[in-house]
C-alpha cells in the first residue's frame, strides 16, 4: 500500500537561543543549522523511516533541487514533486533552552502547486492507500476531493490551524488529527465537541501527556500515554508522531498500536535537535526506551 501526501517542502534554518525573543529584542544564537522540513515533507521522512511507501506531492522553487535530493535518499517518492517559482518555502526556527520553539514561515512554492498534477499523481493510487495533507499548501480541498473519489482513506492534520480550512473539508476526511489548543478552537467555532464530529477518529496530540483519540458516534474515547523524556526540541515531534501513526495504519495495525508506536516516536524526536533530516529511523524506535523513575532516554 501507499500512503499519498499533499504536503510542504521548506528549508529551515534553527537557531538555538538562550530565550525565545521578546518584541523588540535582539539575540545572539548560540548555534545555527540548515535542514530539510516543512510539515509535509516531515511527515513523509517518518512514514518512509517507518517502514511504508509514500509519495510526496508538492512543489519546489529553482533553488530547491537540494531538497528534493535529500528527500529521495530518505526513501520518499519525489516522481510528483515538482519545480515551480523561483523561491522554495522555508522557515525561520528559534528555539529556547526548554525546547520550545518559534517559527516564521514563508511559504514560497508551496503555494503554487498544479491542481491537475495532484490529480495526474493519484492516479496512481489504490483502494485502501492513504492520503494525508496539512495546511501549508494549497489545493486541499481538491486533493480531499479525489482522494474520497478514490476510495482513500482520508487524513488531515489541522495545522497551522484555521478553522475555516477545517469546515472546507471536514465532510471529506476519515481521520483528524491536531493538538489540543486547536481542538478548542474547533469545538468554540463549530459548537461541536470533538465527540461529535462527523469523521472516523479524531486525535488530539498533548504534547508531554500522550495524546487522547476519540472514535464519534461509538463512545470510545481514550488517552494514551506518552513516554517521559529529556525534551531538547519539539520541532516536528507532532509531524514524526502523525508520519508514524500513517505508516502503522498502512501495515495494518489498529489505531491504539498505531498511535502507541506514534507516541514513541515523538518522545524520541524532541530529544533530537532539527527536523526531517533527524527524524528516527523503526528500528530505533523499537530500541529505545526511558527510565519511568528519571524519563532519561536510553538509546540502547
Amino acid at each position: 500500500m501507499t500512503v499519498w501526501n499533499l504536503g510542504s517542502v521548506n528549508a529551515d534554518l534553527v537557531y538555538r537561543l538562550p530565550h525565545l525573543p521578546a518584541p523588540g529584542e535582539t539575540l545572539a544564537a548560540k548555534d545555527h543549522q540548515k535542514g530539510l522540513g516543512g510539515k509535509g515533507a516531515n511527515m513523509s521522512v517518518a512514514v518512509a523511516r517507518a517502514g511504508s511507501r509514500v509519495e510526496h506531492i508538492g512543489a519546489i522553487g529553482a533553488d530547491g533541487q537540494w531538497m528534493r535530493d535529500r528527500l529521495g535518499e530518505y526513501g520518499v517518492g519525489v516522481a510528483h514533486l515538482v519545480e515551480a517559482g523561483p523561491v522554495s518555502g522555508h522557515a525561520v526556527i528559534a528555539v529556547d533552552e526548554a525546547g520550545e520553539n518559534q517559527i516564521i514561515l514563508f511559504p514560497g512554492s508551496n503555494q503554487q502547486i498544479d491542481a491537475d498534477g495532484i490529480e495526474a499523481a493519484l492516479d496512481g493510487a489504490e483502494l485502501g492507500d492513504i492520503a494525508v495533507f496539512q495546511n501549508e499548501t494549497n489545493a486541499q480541498v481538491r486533493f480531499a476531493d479525489l482522494a474520497k473519489a478514490r476510495g482513500l482513506r482520508v487524513v488531515y492534520a489541522a495545522a497551522p490551524f484555521s478553522v475555516e480550512a477545517v469546515r472546507a473539508v471536514l465532510d471529506r476526511i476519515d481521520i483528524l488529527v491536531m493538538n489540543a489548543v486547536e481542538a478548542a478552537q474547533l469545538e468554540e467555532a463549530l459548537d461541536l465537541a470533538p465527540e461529535a464530529l462527523p469523521v472516523r477518529d479524531v486525535v488530539i496530540t498533548l504534547g508531554g501527556d500522550g495524546c487522547r483519540w476519540i472514535r464519534p458516534g461509538t463512545g470510545e474515547d481514550r488517552t494514551i500515554a506518552a513516554p517521559r523524556v529529556d525534551v531538547v526540541d519539539t520541532t516536528g515531534a507532532g509531524d514524526t508522531f502523525t508520519g508514524y501513526l500513517l505508516a502503522g495504519l498502512d501495515q495494518g495495525m489498529e489505531m491504539e498500536p498505531a498511535l502507541t508506536l506514534a507516541q514513541k516516536a515523538g518522545a524520541v524526536m524532541v530529544t533530537r535537535l532539527g527536523t526531517a533530516d533527524v527524524i528516527p529511523k523503526r528500528t530505533e524506535i523499537e530500541n529505545f526506551s526511558v527510565s519511568r523513575e528519571t524519563g532519561v532516554s536510553d538509546p540502547s
